[in-house]
């Protein structure tokens, strides 16, 4: 196949339309479709219809950002609260066997003494 016979010959205008987000736009194509549409400059092109573009795609929209982020960070700090009150918790636990031992060492000595 030789360089020229690489690219298509019906190359031309072609309207994308998507209905579901009401957005339609023209572009070269060699996209294939039997309905046409009159455009905004009052020429008729060939329409091809698309279920998905930039106006309803979540990347292009930035409609998928919006997730439960806030459920997601009440969560977290739930935890961290928690754990923080369980170190906390451990701490004093730690704290309470270390004077019993003491106290207990204390009276033992004097016993001794």
């Amino acid at each position: 196949m030789s360089k020229k016979e690489l690219h298509p010959k019906d190359y031309r205008f072609v309207v994308f339309s998507d209905e579901a987000a009401g957005f339609s736009f023209l572009t070269k194509s060699t996209a294939k479709s039997e309905e046409t549409i009159k455009w905004k400059d009052g020429k008729e092109y060939p329409l091809v219809k698309v279920q998905i573009s930039s106006a309803s795609h979540p990347f292009f929209t930035g409609e998928e950002k919006i997730i439960d982020t806030e459920g997601r960070v009440d969560r977290f700090k739930a935890r961290a609260a928690k754990a923080a009150k369980m170190k906390a918790a451990l701490g004093n636990k730690a704290k309470k066997v270390k004077k019993e031992a003491e106290k207990k060492a204390k009276a033992e000595d004097e016993v001794k003494a």
